[in-house]
């Protein structure tokens, strides 16, 4: 006897898929679709659902939107925007796109722009690969968030410190700079490198990256 062939299986077990569509008939649908290659679905009518969701989900694992990009509202474009910092990848679906939508969307991160009705195999391949890319986009997105809270902790003294270091001054440098005692200033760098989380330089400069602080514009390293 024949054997059925089985659905695709996604990338983890725990991968999720995010439909936000004002459109009930649609959502639904891709809703069943989804459910029918063995990943987890959860269904939304607006931009603003799915963020409310959001602000109190506790999943952790592999996740991604299909996104209408015409909704009454906050529209898909804006949605991508507002969550550009969160690490989920996104694929857009439309019953009317244009070029330059298109373009803005794919400029901004957009895994794919499909058109509706969309073909199911475009579909699948496009959720496969955004539900793996948000592995290492989630993770990069826990990282800033953890740094940004660390760097909150600093204090504004701390954040001048900082912003030297990374710069590559030395600690003399930094206290004639800041007008303070070289003595001074290592206190403040250990205080620093503790409360960033980091044990070298190199390593301040990626949390800083991560949080967006420039070194300091008129220093000279050494």
């Amino acid at each position: 006897m024949e054997q059925s062939t089985p659905g695709p299986i996604p990338p983890s077990s725990n991968g999720l898929v995010c439909v936000v569509d004002d459109d009930g008939l649609v959502r639904r649908g891709l809703e069943r679709l989804v459910r029918s290659w063995r990943i987890k679905v959860e269904g939304f009518s607006s931009a603003k659902a799915y963020l409310a969701w959001a602000e109190s989900s506790t999943h952790t694992g592999p996740c991604c939107l299909v996104l209408d990009v015409c909704m009454p509202g906050l529209d898909g474009l804006h949605l991508q925007q507002t969550i550009a910092d969160r690490g989920v990848p996104i694929i857009f679906l439309t019953g009317h796109g244009d070029v330059p939508t298109c373009a803005a969307a794919m400029k901004a991160g957009a895994v794919d722009f499909l058109t509706k009705p969309v073909d199911e195999d475009n579909l699948m391949g496009a959720i496969q690969i955004a539900l793996q890319a948000s592995v290492p986009k989630q993770k990069e997105a826990h990282e800033r968030m953890a740094a940004r809270s660390r760097y909150q902790s600093l204090t504004p003294r701390e954040v001048e410190v900082m912003s030297c270091v990374i710069a590559g001054m030395l600690n003399k440098q930094i206290a004639d700079q800041l007008g303070a005692a070289e003595k001074t200033i290592k206190v403040h760098r250990g205080r620093v490198m503790e409360k960033m989380g980091v044990y070298s330089v190199a390593d301040l400069v990626r949390a800083a990256q991560a949080v967006g602080v420039s070194p300091f514009l008129s220093a000279t390293p050494a």
